[in-house]
């Protein structure tokens, strides 16, 4: 019995081996036509590895099927560090357009297409990071090849690819001209927004950092370059548009610059979220990746191994662990209003840079969001993260400007003071008599603010006075003027060219607002205002004199007087 299960066991073996030593079914002609648009190459064409790599499309072509070839499947990776990988498939064109081979991801060392032309010659198409963009077959972001013409019989391909430190898989598809064309034409606008975005953010923050002496939009910025490089070399943007001539740093630029965005994105989060103020340990931590991400970079530059890539790789990973950690950290230890917005900003990418990084490190085949899922995630990222350290800045910032504007602002209510008033009125009653045409001063009177003081204390009827502030601010246009001018006096100017409707409107609005309830005063207290206003100008009245006029006739309104405003001239 022993001998009859070792027997059959040995016979199942022996039927998997010959199985396996099949050769895989040669897929059928790939039918081009209108149709259609759009064929990837998965399942439809068979896939050798040269070993040595030094195979000529003569050669693979005589050996036939003999070299071992397989069927290319979906999201199928391959190892081809000093290697060449072959592929071969068959194609025919049902009509009279043109068809292209594209590969879908650049970065790509080298890149050939071979197929036999009519008098039995080899036509060579060439495209890769060893070529000039511009010597391409069909120039652009990623290897792009034209096959042949239809001639009414199917065409056998050869596409060589040469490709090291990172598994190959990119998506192969043909393409009729019109779906290319149209592919690339909504790639560049999409791209053309998010780069330009990217330059606007950058310039802006370099303003920013320039006028106000802000660090963080400095680090900002400079994380915003080197992230865009780094996208624009990934992308093959800097191959096509920026150095396509500069055939060695174009091999390089792929490996280079998206480690130096790592390090840029780890020292703006340092200067963001200043980790010392909660541990000297994790900010010492922070600066040790930074040099070792630049170290690790350096050293990939001159080895240019598969090792030193991963290591990249493995520290970028780390490096999304430790922004992370960071932005958690003075979220939950820290008391800046800001950090939740900030976090949010960093949250995009954080998540669509595991992809591309996964994609490093060969642990996912390539796809659209190991493309451009870090693209995505910067487009989202950059716009919160700009609103944010503008609050921020603006929130840090606001004691200068106080403090500057003293010159010119009451320091209770930040409303402009008397000199200021009379300056701005002084140039609007010249201007009103140069072109024919009226403003209106309205003088404002908080009635009960005496009474708000004797029964709340000083404190409440400070308060009261900044409401006032508010309450005149939201009455008024942006070209207009609200002004205190002592104690619990007020004053708006309508610059004009106003309306005694428009006046009359104005004084209503204030009087109804301060009968509102307001948080910050207590309960029961509301503002009580008094106005009088005046078309001006008016009596040969100079800003002094309209000014005192209005004071006055204010000054003659009785606390318990139930009209609350009084026009003086209309």
């Amino acid at each position: 019995m022993a001998f009859i299960s070792c027997f059959a066991a040995l016979f199942w073996l022996s039927g998997i081996a010959s199985a396996q030593a099949q050769p895989p079914p040669v897929p059928p002609p790939i039918e081009l036509d209108s149709g259609r648009p759009m064929v990837p190459l998965d399942g439809r064409s068979l896939y050798w590895i040269d070993s040595g790599g030094r195979a000529t499309p003569g050669q693979v072509e005589a050996a036939g099927d003999t070299i071992g070839w397989a069927l290319r499947e979906r999201n199928r990776q391959y190892d081809i560090d000093g290697k060449a990988l072959w592929l071969r498939f068959d194609a025919a064109a049902r009509d009279d357009g043109r068809w292209y081979l594209e590969l879908g991801s650049s970065g790509i060392d080298r890149a050939q297409l071979f197929y036999r032309q009519a008098g039995g010659g080899w036509q060579v198409q060439e495209a890769g990071d060893t070529k000039a963009v511009s010597d391409w077959p069909l120039p652009g972001r990623v290897p792009t090849f034209e096959l042949a013409r239809p001639s009414g019989r199917p065409v056998r391909y050869f596409l060589r690819i040469e490709h090291a430190r990172v598994n190959f898989a990119s998506p192969i598809a043909i393409y009729s001209q019109g779906a290319l064309l149209a592919a690339r034409e909504r790639e560049q606008f999409l791209l053309g927004g998010y780069f330009g975005l990217a330059a606007l953010i950058a310039i802006v923050s370099l303003a920013n950092a320039a006028v106000n002496r802000d660090r963080n939009f400095a680090a900002y910025a400079t994380y915003v370059i080197a992230l865009s490089l780094g996208q624009a070399a990934y992308l093959g943007v800097g191959a096509q548009h920026l150095w396509n001539d500069a055939l060695r740093w174009n091999a390089m630029a792929t490996f280079v610059l998206p480690g130096i965005s790592t390090a840029a994105a780890l020292w703006f989060t340092r200067t963001v979220t200043e980790p010392a103020r909660f541990s000297r340990a994790l900010d010492h931590a922070v600066r040790a990746l930074i040099l070792a991400v630049l170290a690790a970079v350096a050293i990939d530059t001159v080895a240019e191994s598969r090792a030193t890539f991963s290591a990249v790789m493995a520290l970028t990973a780390l490096g999304l662990v430790v922004v992370l950690l960071l932005v958690g950290t003075v979220w939950a230890e820290g008391e800046d209003p800001y950090i939740r917005l900030i976090a949010l900003g960093f949250l995009p990418v954080l998540v669509m840079a595991m992809f591309p990084v996964a994609r490093g490190l060969n642990l996912i085949p390539a796809s659209v969001l190991t493309r451009y899922g870090l693209t995505i995630g910067a487009a989202l990222e950059m716009p919160i993260l700009f609103y944010a350290l503008s609050l921020r800045g603006n929130r840090r910032r606001e004691a200068d400007v106080r403090s500057a504007a003293l010159a010119r602002t009451d320091p209770l209510t930040g409303l402009a003071h008397k000199g200021s008033l009379q300056h701005r009125l002084d140039s609007a009653l010249a201007r009103c008599l140069r072109q024919k045409q009226a403003c209106a001063l309205l003088a404002v009177k908080l009635a009960n603010h005496d009474d708000i003081v004797r029964e709340f204390g000083r404190d409440a009827g400070d308060k009261a006075l900044v409401v006032t502030a508010a309450v005149l601010r939201g009455a008024i246009n942006d070209v207009d003027l609200a002004a205190r001018i002592e104690g619990s006096e007020f004053a708006v100017l309508l610059e004009g060219p106003t309306s005694t409707a428009a006046a009359t409107e104005c004084a209503q609005q204030i009087v109804a607002r301060g009968l509102h309830q307001s948080q910050a005063l207590p309960p029961t207290v509301v503002l009580k205002f008094q106005v009088a206003l005046a078309m001006l100008p008016d009596r040969q009245f100079d800003s002094a004199g309209s000014m005192a006029w209005l004071h006055e006739a204010l000054a003659g309104m009785r606390t318990e007087e139930r009209r609350a405003i009084r026009p003086l001239n209309f």
